[in-house]
């Protein structure tokens, strides 16, 4: 049995960030927002994530995705 454990950071999310584009990793599907990132794992593969936002408000979806990010990045799952 083995007592290997994940060191931080194990994998890393690709977000760019772009100041004229605010809608960044955001897309409405059908009226209703969605998420979407990149996680690049640590045995060099990666894996592209959708969430819904849950919400029909622009703004709201931009609010969201901000917290969404910062708490994977709490989590351990360094930005690149």
């Amino acid at each position: 049995m083995s007592t290997a454990t994940l060191q931080a950071p194990w994998a890393s999310l690709s977000i760019k960030i772009d100041p004229e584009n605010p809608d960044h990793h955001l897309w409405n599907n059908h009226g209703t927002w969605w998420a979407h990132y990149t996680v690049h794992a640590s045995d060099y593969t990666k894996r592209r994530i959708r969430v819904s936002l849950e919400t029909r408000s622009q703004r709201e979806a931009r609010q969201r995705r901000d917290a969404l990010l910062a708490r994977l990045e709490a989590e351990g799952i360094e930005t690149i």
